[in-house]
């Protein structure tokens, strides 16, 4: 006998959505169930009453700061947030932690704090930065399921790579068939950009989009894209903003390179324009680009070239992003808030806006990512074997993005204020209710993942 059975869904796998029911047994899916053929008997039944089942969403790219810096956000807030917008797996980044995770040790220790604090699963990328090439090996054979490196300024206690080091890193990496991702934005232009603009006084939000310009996205990823070739290892490109850097990844893909992206929201949805006219909360790096480069995207996130959809979840205080200080806008804080968003925000704008399949969430937010991130053999799909990570999605339900309404420990967000139809109004983790009808079931119960 089954524990669950989900009646009357539409089961949305990375290549069709079926009509029939979806059987739980142990936290693990036990089968798919076509619509009109018996299934097993269960213990507790569940109607989705047509509403679209789709995978647990991976969100890949999450800053929670815990331990460290929990003023901005915590994992008690961080994966409430994530349950409540349908996603069940989280990869936190190692950055803007304290410690960072620089080695097993800190690994081990972050994963101790953590027990009892999320709501969701999650998984760790280990730091890549100057001082711990030899503590790679001890975090890959702890589990990290990704490395991240700076190519531009990172921060004074996570220290960018140069591309040579890149290079290094990437090689080494190789031997634990390691992925490396990378925030590309090369670190020259970058620096005199900015430099240039604050010796003019030039501080606006149209002067910071000008001294992060697309060109040094493309560097940074060019010379990304000749270390991959050069050494036959593995790179991860992070939060795509434009597409000229996604044809350099699609040029590459077909080169034969090993080279995944992602992409954000909020450069499909939001502009410089929305930069200039809203201030710091719409602050990231790399910037927000124009109308034209925003619509573009989506082509290359239909055709595969641009691997997942993750939020960069990167939060702060909202007296960090004013920007009346010296500095201006360079003085905000960039990063944006959006792991609750992101499902239903795609959900608007790839289904009902740009009439492309449900199958192309359960790939881009849940499949792909289980597969990059070494999980796939657990997550990312509905699939008989895998943990039963599912959320039920009312297409018909609209919903308008509202701060009294985010699970964030500072609740604002750029993406406020927008609103769309297609809402996650349950979420099941490992078989079990986490999140349904805007009420949170029992205790955080989200395990760490290591990679397989």
């Amino acid at each position: 006998m089954l524990d669950l059975l989900v009646t009357n869904a539409r089961l949305v796998t990375e290549r069709e959505v079926l009509r029939g029911s979806l059987g739980i047994l142990d936290g693990r899916i036990q089968g798919l169930y076509l619509e009109g053929t018996p299934a097993p008997d269960a213990a507790e039944m569940l109607d989705a009453k047509g509403q679209y089942v789709l995978p647990g969403g991976i969100d890949d790219h999450v800053h929670f700061n815990d331990p460290g810096y929990t003023w901005r956000e915590d994992f008690p807030h961080g994966s409430r947030a994530a349950a409540a917008g349908g996603i069940t797996t989280v990869i936190d980044m190692p950055v803007q932690n304290e410690p960072t995770v620089d080695n097993a040790d800190i690994f081990r220790a972050k994963e101790a704090y953590l027990d009892g604090r999320s709501y969701v699963d999650f998984g760790f990328w280990g730091s890549l930065i100057r001082t711990n090439r030899a503590d790679l090996k001890g975090l890959a054979e702890e589990g990290a399921l990704a490395f991240k490196s700076f190519l531009s300024y990172g921060g004074s206690d996570y220290t960018n790579l140069t591309i040579s080091e890149a290079r290094d890193r990437i090689a080494l990496l190789k031997q634990y068939d390691a992925v490396a991702g990378f925030h590309c934005e090369d670190d020259a232009m970058v620096r005199d950009g900015e430099a240039k603009a604050l010796a003019d006084g030039c501080t606006t939000a149209a002067d910071y989009a000008m001294a992060r310009p697309v060109e040094a996205e493309e560097k940074a990823v060019e010379d990304i894209l000749q270390a991959v070739r050069e050494t036959g290892g593995r790179a991860h490109i992070c939060h795509v903003s434009h597409p000229r850097v996604a044809e350099l990844i699609r040029q590459a893909k077909a080169e034969g390179l090993h080279v995944t992206a992602e992409t954000c929201m909020h450069y499909l949805l939001f502009t410089g324009d929305d930069l200039v006219r809203h201030g710091g909360i719409f602050k990231c790096s790399p910037p927000l680009r124009d109308q034209v480069a925003a619509d573009g995207l989506f082509a290359y996130l239909a055709d595969g070239t641009l691997d997942t959809i993750c939020s960069d979840h990167s939060p702060s205080r909202l007296d960090e992003k004013d920007t009346n200080g010296e500095k201006g806008m360079f003085g905000a804080w960039g990063g944006l808030s959006g792991v609750q968003t992101t499902l239903s925000a795609l959900w608007d704008y790839a289904v009902n806006q740009r009439h492309a399949s449900p199958t192309l969430i359960a790939r881009v937010l849940a499949a792909n990512p289980a597969r990059i991130f070494g999980i796939d053999d657990r997550k990312g799909r509905l699939a008989p074997g895998l943990d039963a990570d599912f959320v039920l999605l009312d297409p018909e339900q609209s919903w308008v993005v509202r701060e009294d309404d985010l699970e964030y420990l500072n609740k604002f967000s750029a993406f406020v204020g927008t609103k769309g139809k297609g809402k996650p109004v349950a979420t099941y983790l490992r078989g079990k209710a986490v999140y349904a009808d805007g009420v949170f079931q029992g205790n955080p119960r989200g395990r760490l993942l290591r990679k397989a």
